[in-house]
């Protein structure tokens, strides 16, 4: 990757796009060729907290692996609806930022790439409701209208460095 540091030491990438765009899919054969953990914004938000669980991943993995730190984070379990294990993530090298809102201005200076799933909305909701059950569509719809009120207000996909298709 040809791109300088931006976070400390670290290389952020982030994997950014509405949900069901196959973000997740990207994300792991990025890791995958350049060695790099994952960091799911999933594992911050809920159906509850779509995009205000800012903070904690600036606490817990944003701020320390810019002091060159180690970061330490704790997964939200969806199951549970609760806070799980915790994971720890190296400063230096790459690491992947993956999920709605992973390229929000509020991380935009400190990224280092900045790739957006483009994915049509059709598709984008079968993929959800195939992985979450049809009862969970009045929360896929609430989902979507807040993520669409998002990167309207952000305008994050004009931002993007690559913008990739999710379809295939």
């Amino acid at each position: 990757m040809a791109s300088e540091p931006r976070l400390g030491s670290t290389r952020l990438v982030a994997v950014d796009g509405p949900g069901g765009a196959g973000k997740s899919t990207l994300a792991a054969e990025l890791a995958r060729e350049c060695d790099a953990p994952v960091v799911p914004t999933d594992s911050f938000a809920s159906w509850d907290n779509t995009l205000n669980w800012w903070p904690r991943l600036e606490s817990q993995v944003l701020e320390p692996l810019g002091r060159g730190a180690l970061a330490r984070y704790q997964r939200y379990d969806w199951d549970r609806r609760a806070l799980a294990e915790w994971h720890e993530i190296a400063p230096g090298g790459v690491v992947v930022l993956e999920g709605v809102s992973s390229s929000r201005v509020a991380v935009r200076a400190r990224l280092s790439l900045s790739i957006w799933v483009d994915t049509p909305r059709t598709l984008r909701l079968a993929r959800g409701l195939e992985r979450d059950g049809s009862s969970a569509l009045p929360l896929w719809e609430q989902w979507m209208a807040d993520e669409d009120n998002h990167f309207a207000t952000d305008n994050t996909r004009a931002h993007a460095d690559i913008i990739v298709s999710g379809t295939a």
